[in-house]
């Protein structure tokens, strides 16, 4: 059976959402953040099924069935671990390594390299722009950007010097070898020296949604070309899969995204407090960029620029966005030539009013599409009637698409019932030029329905009957959950052999305050690198008295201090242990009465976290008490420690800079 790196396995689950593989098999329905449906796992007529777009996890909070993408089609489907990655690798166009050739450890060792010297190059171009020399690049920034002490900090912002060979020095002298530097792209090599890619050029290191450094944008000092340079694709930066400043922005508050076009419109929108900015890094925006902003967003404002470019670029993201789900809006600047530009001239108050403001997508490419014919032209406006009818096809749902006709016939006074007639007509030609192809799990479970139901225990006729069921075959609804039968009958048989507890009864144990906490903190580790940095300085491992819980916290850990966290890769700490993944897909889940702790102020954070850290070390004192017998001295030291503990005092307070 062949191997994978976790590389490559991180590669298919990122390809493949969630909500849309699972949305193949189980009717979900948006509530909130996340998803929720009828668990295919077991029989419940109200759904507690929840699926997380943002974590890509899933959590029955009736059964316990808990995992990632892969766990999912293992358990519905019931394949093994190869054969799910190969399903979802299959389904994403994803070329898995030959049997026995999974990505070699050097290859592996490799990235993690990569990785170090990005980071390290980070640090030197940050020192660099804070020393004397730095001064012109400081000056970019504070004077020409207008960019704060604390803006500069966040982004990591810095200078590369006007010395072609500084960063390779730094970089010999750390220990990195040259096959790894220029891997990195950071160094060229040529038969007359070795000298830095970047150099008199002000940094913006790129970071992909882990915070994890992986490739750098430079803008020249002075009139040097070319103006902007970024890294070279290398096996950790692929410019197609990044979105400059998503690692932040995922973290927003706000209901959307915004798309820009380059690095200094998204840092200048965060200074501004649209900390939910984010932008392609010099390549056209695709489906990869679509599918990673659809894991935080249902909603998306395309900001880009005012001028042809970037009505341009709007245009091409709309359908783009729209395939990948999302609802998109457009904001029309009036006049200034990008954000940046709006603000300063404005103010942000002013852009937010815009942003209520944002068009709708379809009509704003209307109303570019109406720009380009003369409408006192009879034949010309004929010709844009047609346009229309033409995109107003691109709705396939007949209730949304009579809706855009009907606000199309309005705006441009068309007569409704004429249009309504011109468009249905060319939909039709244009859905029997293509006919509706089932989904890629429907193919395959109609082109293996005979060896797959052989494997449950099923008939052919059974397979030849499903694959007449029509498109809504595979999908789980409030009325058909008992009537699927053969596959989700049998798997919620096979899964279900070991019972899934969760919860105390799990643990066997009461649900003390102490455990609550513990679940509380571990759950806002994830979500939060302050809160993790603060249960650090307090906690150890050792605090976190139950086993999953100690052994979760350690990955949270370490995960955190290699670049960043996901639930996802959390959810296969146990893959052969179905009740730990369950409880570990609890504490994931765990309801602690806020979405997240971004939506707390800094008072209310520090308070609760405060208390969970005191209730922890607390139980643990009042455990060494019962157990110090008559030693008075004991006695005394643990009721000094616990009345010092009493006076703890976590804070969150926002530091400048």
């Amino acid at each position: 059976m062949p191997r994978y790196s976790e590389e490559i396995i991180e590669q298919v689950r990122e390809a493949n959402d969630i909500v849309d593989v699972i949305g193949s098999y189980v009717r979900l329905t948006k509530k909130g953040a996340n998803y929720f449906g009828l668990c295919p796992f077991h029989g419940e007529k109200t759904p507690s099924f929840s699926v997380s777009p943002q974590k890509q996890i899933y959590y029955c909070f009736g059964c316990g069935a808990g995992g990632n993408v892969i766990n999912f089609l293992m358990e519905y489907e019931n394949l093994s671990f190869t054969e799910a990655l190969k399903n979802l690798a299959d389904r994403a166009n994803i070329q898995l390594p030959e049997a026995g050739g999974g990505e070699s450890s050097e290859l592996t060792a490799m990235k993690k390299r990569l990785y170090d010297i990005n980071k390290e190059a980070a640090y030197f171009y940050y020192e660099k722009l804070k020393s004397p020399e730095g001064g012109i690049g400081l000056s970019y920034f504070e004077e020409n950007r207008k960019l704060s002490k604390a803006t500069i900090t966040h982004f990591g912002l810095g200078y590369s010097g006007k010395e072609r060979g500084e960063l390779y020095k730094r970089l010999k002298d750390k220990g990195y070898d040259d096959e790894s530097l220029k891997a990195s792209g950071l160094i060229i090599f040529d038969e007359r020296q070795i000298s830095d890619r970047f150099w008199n050029r002000v940094m913006f290191p790129i970071m992909d949604q882990n915070s994890r450094v992986v490739g750098f944008g430079g803008r020249v000092m002075g009139d040097g070309k070319p103006k902007y340079l970024n890294s070279p694709e290398t096996p950790i930066f692929d410019k197609s899969s990044v979105l400059y400043g998503l690692n932040f922005a995922k973290k927003s508050r706000k209901k959307q995204l915004l798309l820009c076009e380059g690095y200094m419109d998204v840092i200048a929108l965060h200074q501004a407090g649209f900390t939910n900015a984010v932008a392609s890094l010099g390549t056209a925006f695709n489906e990869k960029h679509a599918r990673l902003l659809k894991r935080y967003t249902d909603e998306v404002v395309l900001t880009q620029d005012s001028d042809e470019a970037g009505i341009k670029a709007k245009l091409r993201a709309f359908p783009i966005l729209r395939d990948a789900g999302l609802n998109v809006r457009i904001l029309d600047m009036k006049g200034y030539k990008d954000p940046d530009e709006f603000i300063k001239a404005k103010g942000a108050e002013a852009y937010e009013e815009l942003i209520r403001k944002a068009e709708n997508a379809f009509m704003y490419e209307a109303e570019v599409i109406r720009g380009q014919y003369d409408l006192s032209d009879p034949a010309m406006k004929t010709k844009f009637y047609e346009e229309l009818a033409e995109k107003l096809c691109m709705f396939t749902e007949s209730l949304e698409r009579d809706n855009y006709i009907q606000a199309i016939s309005h705006k441009y006074m068309i007569n409704y019932e004429e249009l309504k007639k011109l468009t249905e007509y060319r939909f039709l030609k244009s859905a029997s030029r293509r006919r509706e192809e089932p989904s890629y799990f429907e193919k395959q479970r109609a082109s293996s329905g005979n060896e797959e139901l052989k494997r449950r225990g099923g008939s052919a006729g059974a397979a030849s009957a499903a694959a007449a069921s029509g498109p809504s075959r595979g999908r789980i609804g409030a009325g058909d959950a008992a009537s699927q039968g053969g596959k989700a009958a049998e798997a919620s048989k096979t899964s279900s052999q070991r019972p899934r507890k969760i919860g105390p009864r799990t643990e066997g144990r009461s649900f003390n305050a102490s455990l609550k906490s513990q679940r509380l903190l571990l759950s806002w580790c994830i979500a939060s690198p302050e809160v993790l940095k603060a249960v650090r300085k307090n906690l150890s491992a050792e605090d976190f008295y139950e086993g999953v819980n100690r052994e979760l916290y350690t990955e949270i850990v370490r995960e955190s201090e290699q670049g960043g966290i996901s639930a996802s890769r959390l959810m296969e700490l146990y893959p052969e242990d179905e009740e730990k993944r369950s409880l570990v897909g609890l504490i994931l889940n765990f309801d602690t009465g806020y979405k997240n702790p971004d939506e707390l102020n800094s008072f209310e954070l520090s308070k609760a976290v405060t208390k969970a850290v005191q209730s922890i070390k607390g139980e643990q004192l009042d455990l060494e008490i019962e157990k110090s017998g008559d030693d008075l001295g004991a006695l005394q030291r643990l009721f000094e420690r616990k009345n010092e503990l009493q006076r703890l005092r976590i804070s969150f307070d926002e530091e400048e800079g």
